[in-house]
């Protein structure tokens, strides 16, 4: 069974995937599609085992831009050296793996979060995955990622799979073309801490800044700041240092989440009853046993003696505080407005 979590950038699906990696069968497979080309990743044809390692092997640009500008977000998990290292091993007796990226350098999107998660060795492991899909015969893409996920699996002794991409929701529909008979869970939270959460997250403000065009705090539009080079050195008046500095309006980052809910609920009809699933994130960091049961149930995952079902709800620090509260008035009523879209087909409001 191919297996998905989806829902927008910052619902708290990161966590879910934390949980879901207690149980030894299940490969939790962090964050593989979003970086990817998006008009490559999902082609309707037959492509090579080189064509798909190509694909995966690639930078993911805005990341590269927030990192070598100093930002940090949680999702980064590669180990960086601290200087450029000549080798992937240390020249002493230590035998430890060095790795072999500093942040100066464009980091392949696999190791920016993926495979860290799953290994102290990400670059070996990128090799080798890399070598593996190479050496697959032409077929579809999704052919391509269930035969490396799989591959994962059996590497890694986890050989149930589940895919969760942060704004999956976005592009839900493409995700059912290419996998039709594969089971989706979307995990939901209120759109206006969402929102809030983007605004405060580099990796997304910075391309929902170009894609809103919004304003920053200069006062200029984001189209107003001329040309600008994602690979530029960073600098105070480039425009991308411009856009991490600044915080825009709460409402375009609304606007972003309620698109993306509509773009996926567009796929909804293209779905059985039993494929698709729906579950809040409050209610699964408010009862977290329960809510991996109803999750272990719906994915076909036998949840076992139930003891990582304990230590996956363990992992749980309850509801982040609330940011909009934090808003003046005018704010909560222009990002309220915002967000009802998306609010309304969650069932979140009227």
């Amino acid at each position: 069974m191919d297996r998905f979590i989806v829902g927008s950038g910052r619902c708290g699906s990161t966590l879910l995937s934390l949980m879901l990696a207690e149980n030894p069968r299940v490969l939790s497979v962090f964050e593989f599609f979003t970086g990817l080309d998006m008009a490559r990743r999902f082609v309707p044809h037959a492509i090579s085992g080189e064509e798909i390692a190509y694909l995966i092997a690639q930078e993911q640009p805005f990341v590269t831009a927030v990192i070598r500008r100093g930002y940090r977000a949680e999702e980064i998990t590669y180990p960086y050296a601290p200087y450029a290292p000549h080798a992937n091993k240390d020249d002493d007796d230590s035998g430890e793996a060095r790795s072999r990226h500093t942040r100066d350098d464009p980091l392949p999107w696999l190791l920016v979060s993926m495979l860290p998660r799953l290994t102290q060795d990400p670059d070996n492991l990128f090799d080798r995955l890399i070598a593996q899909a190479r050496r697959q015969q032409d077929q579809l893409p999704a052919a391509h990622y269930r035969e490396l996920f799989e591959w994962l699996g059996g590497e890694l002794g986890r050989p149930l799979w589940i895919e969760r991409s942060g704004s999956s929701i976005d592009y839900l529909g493409d995700l059912v073309a290419q996998f039709p008979d594969a089971r989706f869970l979307h995990l939901h939270r209120d759109g206006r801490e969402v929102a809030l959460s983007m605004r405060e997250h580099p990796v997304y403000r910075l391309p929902i800044s170009f894609l809103y065009d919004v304003t920053l705090d200069s006062g200029k539009k984001v189209s107003e700041l001329g040309a600008f080079d994602i690979y530029a050195p960073p600098g105070e008046d480039d425009p991308i240092t411009q856009i991490l500095a600044s915080r825009p309006a709460p409402a375009k980052f609304g606007c972003y989440w309620s698109d993306q809910i509509l773009h996926g609920y567009h796929a909804l009809p293209a779905l059985a009853p039993d494929q698709y699933r729906e579950m809040r994130f409050e209610d699964l960091v408010a009862r977290p046993g329960e809510g991996l049961r109803e999750i272990a149930d719906f994915f076909e995952i036998d949840a076992g003696d139930g003891a990582w079902v304990e230590q996956a709800a363990a992992l749980v620090r309850g509801t982040p505080p609330s940011r909009f509260e934090k808003l003046s008035p005018a704010e909560q009523e222009e990002l309220e407005e915002a967000c009802r879209p998306g609010q309304v087909l969650l069932g979140r409001a009227q």
